[in-house]
């Protein structure tokens, strides 16, 4: 069983042009959210699920546990002095998320010096990429770059199926992280969604307006359907791929090929769109950290689990503010159904005392105590 993290934007006429991800822990975008996931039927699970399974997979469950679990989005990277020095040492960050022995690395970097719940692979949305017939570069200054944008009938017939024999890095990686971590953590895999890889092989790269890959909902829908409905079927395998290979969640797109895995949706700035989110059939909702938790547990009921979502500008505050942000957050969404972590990705300058203290307050709590003190004093 795995988890997997999908990061996913909306699609066209669905739950509108923000960026976000589904977790499972896979990171997926949603434009075929609308049309995919609201087939799946999600039955919430009974205590018979294994109490051998890592406390991240039980809360995303729905499960009773002692604690909240907790991890951080882009928990591994530039924040830390020991990913920059090796990032000195391998420059290319394509070599670093697509070599097995860096990949494994890195992504053990914030669990050996935080030991958090969840230890996501290092990789990139756009890894699979080459794998259906889509090359691209990273560079310096413009980040992601794909020189033959995608944007017409023509432009298709450079799609073929996933060739997963070319993201055996992957695979061998995730093996490897889940006998590492030896199940005192849940191991996530990392996918894009099918609507926010679209954005970049329309756009060609990193956009901020979206103007192509908008202009094509009214002026070619039948391409941009074509083109979104290969990506789901490849990214559907690319998930089935990593579960297979150990990560513990998944996406809902693959929900019948891999039922019994856990689903977590995140979308950046998600405020507005919360009830058709939980309308997904997802297990697990992320909340951004505009919401306020309080009013997104209300919301979105005790029916469905919930995960975030302390403002990451909060680990630059003084460690007593911090510590008070968790208690609050904590209490708001309750003690069943919750994993604990950012309400977006650690920004790059965290220090990483505060990151440790996070995780020291989120193994502080005792929910079968009879007062939820922390341990950790301030």
């Amino acid at each position: 069983m795995g988890f997997a993290s999908f990061n996913s934007g909306c699609g066209c006429c669905t739950l509108g042009w923000k960026s976000s991800s589904v977790l499972v822990p896979l990171r997926f975008n949603s434009s075929s959210l609308n049309g995919v996931v609201k087939q799946v039927r999600v039955v919430r699970p009974t205590a018979s699920a294994s109490s051998s399974e890592p406390l991240l997979v039980r809360a995303a469950r729905g499960l009773p546990v002692s604690r909240p679990p907790a991890w951080m989005m882009r928990q591994a990277g530039r924040y830390m002095a020991v990913y920059r020095k090796l990032a000195e040492k391998h420059p290319s960050f394509r070599e670093r998320s697509e070599t097995t022995d860096l990949i494994v690395e890195i992504s053990l970097q914030p669990w050996e010096a935080f030991h958090p719940d969840g230890v996501i692979i290092f990789s990139d949305i756009l890894t699979p990429l080459p794998a259906f017939g889509v090359p691209f570069d990273i560079e310096e200054v413009r980040g992601p770059v794909i020189q033959t944008p995608i944007r017409s009938e023509e432009g298709l017939k450079a799609l073929h199926p996933i060739d997963l024999d070319k993201l055996n890095f992957v695979g061998e990686s995730l093996k490897i992280l889940r006998q590492e971590v030896d199940g005192k953590a849940a191991v996530l895999g990392f996918v894009g969604a099918p609507w926010t890889i679209a954005t970049y092989i329309v756009e060609g790269g990193t956009t901020r307006t979206y103007t192509n890959i908008k202009s094509m909902c009214h002026t070619a829908p039948h391409i941009l359907r074509a083109l979104l409905s290969h990506l789901t079927e490849a990214i559907a395998e690319y998930v089935v791929y990593q579960v297979k290979a150990g990560a513990h969640c998944i996406v809902a797109i693959v929900k019948k090929k891999c039922p019994e895995i856990p689903l977590v949706l995140y979308i950046n700035g998600n405020g507005g769109l919360l009830e058709k989110m939980k309308g997904t059939g997802v297990d697990v909702i992320g909340l951004d950290w505009t919401v306020d938790m309080a009013d997104g547990r209300r919301r979105l009921g005790d029916d469905i689990s919930i995960q975030g979502n302390v403002d990451p500008a909060y680990l630059f505050s003084p460690l007593s503010a911090l510590t008070d942000e968790i208690h609050r957050v904590v209490k708001c969404a309750g003690q069943r159904g919750h994993i604990l972590n950012l309400g977006h990705g650690v920004l790059v300058g965290t220090p990483e005392d505060a990151v440790a203290r996070f995780f020291d307050v989120a193994r502080s709590f005792n929910f079968e105590s009879v007062e939820e003190k922390s341990k950790v004093v301030v």
